[in-house]
């Protein structure tokens, strides 16, 4: 028996889709008309944020969607894709030229918004999500009633989109995380949502009534469905937690370079 792999459209999400990249588009092209466009908007920054673009619409239209309901482990590959793939393309895709018209409004958002801007409670938050929307009787009803999932899909996306913010965000802000922040950060969410995973993958039986209750698909059994699915939480965050650690300590000597760079032109102009 073949699972359905047809496409689905939702005129709301792709609204928003569209708007976002419509907005991003009429962005970056007014930046790179000024003098210094291609150094504040280059091209590699574009081709980042229509590859998160791209992986959003796969996560939100493609089959994937649909075979999420059907597929333990399509849903975990859709759910790993707006929790943290996406997020950080299109953060990635940010340059503080291009947010420029909206960075002023950004500071005072967060002074408003307190502990809830800060980076606990994106922990709190991104850990938060993965663990309530995996609860049987919630998880079951995101897959079975579509008001249900669209909430799960966006909780995903904020989630993940505050989580990555703080690490990624080319605006320094006052709750910036310096030092070893970004590794115990880092660390501290992954570990707890790996666990998760782990949980999934060694469960001795199947925890959700609408994989267990349904049709077989690719010689899956459904706690055979369910740890695959684990399997791919916990090395997904494996995997990108590293990559990202990766990323921030070259980050953090490209930007060491750059202050001992102002330091010493200073210091030359201070000595002329």
């Amino acid at each position: 028996m073949s699972p359905d792999t047809s496409w689905t459209f939702a005129p709301g999400p792709a609204l928003l889709v569209a708007l976002l990249l419509g907005a991003y588009l009429w962005r970056f092209r007014a930046v790179r008309a000024t003098a210094s466009g291609p150094r504040d908007a280059p091209v590699w920054r574009l081709c980042v944020f229509l590859l998160g673009i791209v992986l959003l619409c796969a996560a939100l239209f493609s089959p994937l969607d649909v075979l999420g309901e059907q597929i333990f482990a399509m849903h975990m590959v859709q759910h790993v894709l707006l929790l943290d793939i996406v997020p950080i393309l299109l953060i990635l895709g940010l340059t503080k030229v291009l947010l420029r018209p909206a960075t002023r409004g950004l500071h005072p958002l967060e002074r408003r918004a307190g502990w809830f801007g800060g980076p606990v409670f994106a922990i709190v938050l991104y850990v938060g999500v993965m663990w309530i929307w995996h609860i049987p009787a919630l998880y079951d009803a995101a897959v079975e009633h579509p008001f249900v999932h669209v909430l799960e899909h966006i909780c995903f996306t904020f989630g993940g989109g505050l989580y990555w913010w703080h690490l990624l965000s080319p605006i320094r802000s006052r709750l910036a995380l310096g030092g070893l922040g970004p590794v115990v950060y880092m660390v501290v969410t992954k570990v707890l949502v790996g666990i998760l995973g782990i949980f999934l993958t060694f469960a001795p039986s199947a925890l959700y009534a609408v994989y267990e209750e349904g049709p077989r698909y690719w010689g899956l059994s459904a706690t055979d469905d369910q740890a695959l699915a684990g399997a791919i939480m916990a090395i997904e965050q494996s995997v990108v937690m590293g990559i990202a650690l990766a990323f921030l300590f070259i980050r953090a000597l490209g930007e060491s370079d750059r202050a001992d760079e102002r330091a010493e032109r200073y210091e030359t102009r201070a000595a002329s």
